[in-house]
């Protein structure tokens, strides 16, 4: 999750590090390197209100907040 979840060395130049190493400028290029193509549309210019967009994937989406939000990440 580096660069998704931020890189904590105090250098916001490399927030948007992808998996690939490269440094994105904005979040719909960012947020398209991490997407599983098939999972789920690619956002558009304007992110999309996930809550609208993906009513039916609240529990899936509670259970990975739940990790991140975990004693593995504090």
């Amino acid at each position: 999750v580096r660069g998704l979840c931020g890189t904590y060395n105090w250098d916001q130049q490399d927030e948007f590090t992808t998996p690939a190493g490269d440094v994105e400028l904005g979040v719909v290029a960012f947020t398209n390197k991490f997407r599983v193509p098939g999972a789920c549309p690619a956002p558009g210019p304007v992110p999309l209100d996930s809550c609208d967009a993906f009513a039916g994937h609240q529990e899936l989406v509670e259970a990975a907040c739940a990790v991140l939000l975990g004693a593995t990440f504090q």
